[in-house]
């Protein structure tokens, strides 16, 4: 196998101005709607790339949990990594892609955190496990065995068997609030449809065509 002699066409779709709603958040919801009709794998899945205090960036994989005209949300242990370099520099960047469906969307804004009332209503609606499995991780820390992970998942669901498991003080989220917006769709040749969204002083969004 060569790695270089690996690609594809892209011939599903075509992306012109004229497709585009003039509101980013809309297009982007009706862009997310059409990767969750297509049942794409984690749908709501975004790379988030922050950078730490010497400039070195760091990229994982996170699930959007809700977005609007403020921008998107998602939720963390706040002594990651991610959460601590987002303290120190609050400049970030999202991507989704919808490899499927030939499309990428990429988002460049600054992080904010959400009200604790938000990270509360959220916390609880999550399955029972998930808030055990936040109580028992100290994310981003290292840890000698897998089993030493299971068992203080197993201490924290003993401790909480009965009644609601309260939200941890140390888990909460953030707010991406975008001044760009790119959506990209694959084309032919390689001569792929890209637009960026920029938001200008009045808080208005001017879109432009760029280069593939």
């Amino acid at each position: 196998m060569k790695i270089a002699d690996i690609r594809r066409s892209y011939t599903m779709d075509k992306l012109d101005l004229d497709k585009l709603n003039a509101d980013p958040f809309l297009q982007f919801e009706a862009w997310l709607k059409d990767a969750v009709e297509a049942e794409l794998p984690d749908p709501t899945a975004m790379c988030v790339a922050t950078v730490d205090a010497s400039g070195q960036p760091s990229q994982r994989l996170v699930l959007l949990k809700d977005v609007s005209s403020k921008g998107f949300v998602f939720y963390t242990n706040l002594g990651s990594r991610k959460a601590s370099e987002l303290e120190q520099n609050p400049k970030v960047s999202l991507h989704f892609p919808w490899h499927p469906l030939e499309r990428q969307v990429i988002v460049y804004g600054t992080a904010e955190r959400v009200p604790t009332s938000q990270v509360m209503s959220y916390f609880l609606s999550r399955p029972k496990e998930s808030q055990l499995a936040a109580w028992a991780s100290e994310q981003s820390r290292p840890i000698s065995t897998r089993q030493v992970l299971m068992q203080k998942f197993a201490e924290i669901k003993h401790k909480f068997e009965h009644g609601e498991v309260p939200v941890p003080s140390f888990w909460g989220g953030f707010l991406v609030k975008p001044h760009q917006i790119e959506f990209w769709q694959g084309g032919e040749h390689r001569l792929h449809d890209r637009f960026m969204y920029k938001q200008q002083a009045d808080k208005s969004w001017a879109i432009e065509r760029l280069c593939p």
